[in-house]
């Protein structure tokens, strides 16, 4: 049953090959992404994060004062709370605690450091809320797991409370691309390839930036420090390495780790949660993670 789902799923992906222009990638991601819709009872509410949109979504019996804050993949020039919209609110109905997603400013039009300046906007404004920063989940795919990632490591820097964990679905840590999945694995991976990589990286990134910067590639920051960390990274894509290299430098900081390898699953698989048994799977896993690192009440 689960290589049926998941070809199916890699059909989806096929029929809709990824476009030239940017609008276009958009609305494609906005389409594969949003194929199945969000459950009836599930509630939507639009705020504005001081300047910043976003979404709350809260499941029956969750807990409105325990917050997942979420940032969408798409390379940093795509994704949307529409696309990942699934993915969010069931990750917040596994957890059983509210979720915040973010519409943070996209390349090209708006290159770094626009993203990091967004979320921790978004942060600071949970923050304001009066919500404690040990009943704060952060989690992200692909560019959004790094943005998760970058988003920690400044409020370490500037002494800041930290989140009570840290979810990472196929984080894209290493913008010089130098994982040998990337080589390893293109041959499997549906969608994310080293050339399409870079020509996101170009976009994201102004030309006088250093890719190895840890603000840029986090998998060579000083990991010291960091939150209790969940990483999930299928065994066919391309960031495959990204996923387990950050893992090795985490664990080598003494950092509280666990790193999942889902067999067959391509890039951000739980988007697709309604049709794919592992990718519910994957959302229960990570809901028993950061529900064991809240603080007991």
């Amino acid at each position: 049953m689960g290589q049926n789902e998941i070809e199916a799923i890699r059909a989806l992906l096929g029929a809709k090959p990824r476009p030239i222009g940017w609008s276009e990638r958009r609305q494609r991601l906005d389409e594969v992404g949003s194929v199945s819709p969000v459950a009836a009872d599930t509630s939507l509410d639009s705020v504005n994060c001081d300047g910043v949109p976003g979404e709350w979504s809260l499941a029956p019996g969750s807990d409105s004062s325990r917050v997942l804050l979420y940032f969408h993949g798409g390379g940093y020039c795509s994704g949307s709370i529409l696309s990942h919209r699934r993915l969010v609110t069931e990750a917040g109905r596994a957890a059983r605690m509210r979720t915040l997603a973010i519409a943070y400013r996209l390349a090209p039009e708006h290159p770094y450091p626009a993203a990091h300046e967004d979320a921790l906007t978004s942060w600071h404004f949970l923050r304001r809320q009066g919500i404690p920063a040990d009943a704060i989940v952060v989690g992200g795919d692909s560019a959004g797991g790094n943005l998760t990632i970058t988003l920690i490591n400044r409020l370490r820097a500037a002494g800041e409370p930290l989140p009570a964990s840290a979810w990472l679905i196929s984080p894209w840590t290493d913008l010089t691309m130098s994982g040998i999945t990337l080589d390893t694995k293109d041959a499997v991976d549906p969608i994310i390839h080293k050339a399409y990589l870079n020509e996101l990286a170009d976009a994201y990134l102004p030309n006088s930036l250093d890719r190895n910067g840890p603000l840029i590639s986090p998998l060579f920051a000083d990991l010291r420090g960091f939150p209790p960390t969940l990483i999930q990274v299928g065994s066919a894509e391309t960031l495959l390495s990204d996923a387990t290299r950050f893992a090795a430098a985490a664990g080598s900081a003494d950092v509280d780790v666990r790193l999942e390898i889902w067999p067959h699953m391509i890039h951000a698989w739980p988007l697709w949660n309604a049709k794919l048994e592992d990718g519910r799977r994957a959302l229960m896993t990570a809901a028993d993670f950061v529900r064991a690192h809240l603080p007991s009440r």
